[in-house]
């Protein structure tokens, strides 16, 4: 796994951060928000592309190409990998994001604005914005030929690319791949189009508060940024390689609410169908997962409505820990899945759960029905763990990793 977030640059930083409640949030950096009505994000701490790459790279790479790269990276070297000695043409790349190059795309506009009216565009200025890049130039780096594809299902779509790379390897079509996602959408236009939408907080006063799911005050999500990366892998090939397996994935499932642009079901209709399918396809019963990691971006309807498919799938089920990590990390759109999914392993792997941050005062009614891990993490035996993540247009898609056990 790789891992490039608000709250920490390796995994080992993001999950000490996780599970120790930190806020990545803060006055914005990247430009002048002094105008904007949300004036806060969570972006990243501490990053310098020319650490990773040089100059030539990176200055052909858009930031969520950047941060696709770095990450990656760092799940290879996890994961020992030398491609050398493996069969590159059965290694693909699913790669998710849902704005791919947004900068690039607003930057460059606004060059040609500014001039004379004379075209003078960038020659890498298509290839560093369009959505498929970073998968393309992920198998670029490693010589990897087999499937290769970007997913584009809004904030759900990492989570269909970790899907979709489940999926291949169980078709016998790659014995490896490389997924994730990654985003970069804190700029003029990603912050002036999601507040325009009324999406984002706007409590400019205290933004390391702000992201507060499930809470009754909760006005909105906190942009966020960076990238997380997994390296998926048959077992059969991890285990003729000696690989160091992490946890397994064991189920999925995608669905559609199918009711509006950019609010969730009232009835969580889409989430309900796809938590199903998740636990159907892995062969388990809802009393058998032992922590959610909920899409939860604390707007108003969205929590609440995601917390109602939790309670048509799993019941009363005090079994389950449900938490939101976005509290800490902000919501990175199109790579929040990748990330998630990597707190769901860790949990797994420690038997500990990351808590919701920020929560004062609880929904009364989701507080008594359910745990939201509030403030602390909990220590407990983690066998299964399930991811949510819901995006605009009505995409869903739920994940369920397991220990591995040998």
């Amino acid at each position: 796994m790789g891992a490039l977030t608000p709250i920490g640059n390796t995994v080992p930083e993001y999950w000490h951060s996780l599970i120790n409640g930190v806020s990545g949030a803060g006055p914005i950096t990247r430009f002048d928000a002094s105008k904007f009505k949300t004036r806060f994000a969570c972006e990243l701490k501490n990053f310098d592309p020319l650490e990773f790459m040089p100059k030539s790279e990176a200055r052909k790479n858009d930031l969520y190409t950047q941060y696709a790269l770095i990450a990656v990276q760092e799940a290879v070297q996890m994961a020992n990998i030398d491609f050398e000695h493996l069969n590159r043409n059965r290694i693909g790349v699913i790669w998710g994001t849902g704005h791919g190059g947004m900068i690039t795309f607003q930057d460059q506009l606004l060059e040609f604005a500014a001039g004379d009216g004379t075209p003078r565009f960038n020659p890498y200025f298509v290839p560093k914005m369009i959505v498929d890049i970073a998968a393309g130039v992920i198998s670029m780096k490693y010589g990897l030929r087999g499937v290769n594809f970007a997913t584009v299902s809004a904030c759900a779509s990492s989570n269909t690319a970790i899907l979709e790379a489940f999926n291949h390897i169980r078709w016998g079509k790659a014995d490896m791949i490389i997924t994730g996602g990654s985003e970069a959408s804190i700029n003029e236009t990603g912050i002036g189009g999601f507040g325009a939408l009324k999406a984002l907080s706007t409590l400019n006063e205290d933004p390391a508060t702000a992201s507060r799911p499930f809470d009754v005050t909760r006005n909105g999500f906190v942009m966020g940024e960076g990238a997380g990366a997994l390296i998926l892998e048959s077992y059969e090939s991890a285990l003729q390689r000696n690989a160091p397996i992490l946890a397994e994935v064991v189920g999925g499932g995608m669905a559609a609410d199918a009711y509006h642009l950019t609010g969730t079901h009232p009835e969580g209709e889409g989430a309900y169908l796809g938590m199903l399918e998740a636990l159907a396809e892995a062969n388990l019963s809802p009393s058998d997962i032992d922590y959610l990691n909920c899409h939860a971006t604390s707007t108003p309807i969205g929590d609440a409505s995601e917390v109602i498919a939790v309670e048509r799938v799993f019941g009363a089920n005090t079994h389950l820990h449900l938490s939101a990590t976005k509290s800490m990390t902000g919501h990175l759109l199109g790579a929040a899945g990748a990330i998630e999914a990597i707190a769901c392993i860790k949990a797994v792997q420690e038997n500990l759960i990351p808590p919701t941050i920020n929560v004062t005062q609880p929904e009364p009614e989701l507080a008594q029905k359910f745990n939201l891990t509030l403030g602390k993490a909990v220590q407990k035996e983690v066998k299964y763990t399930m991811s949510n993540t819901f995006g605009f247009g009505g995409h869903i898609a739920t994940a369920i990793f397991k220990k591995f056990e040998g």
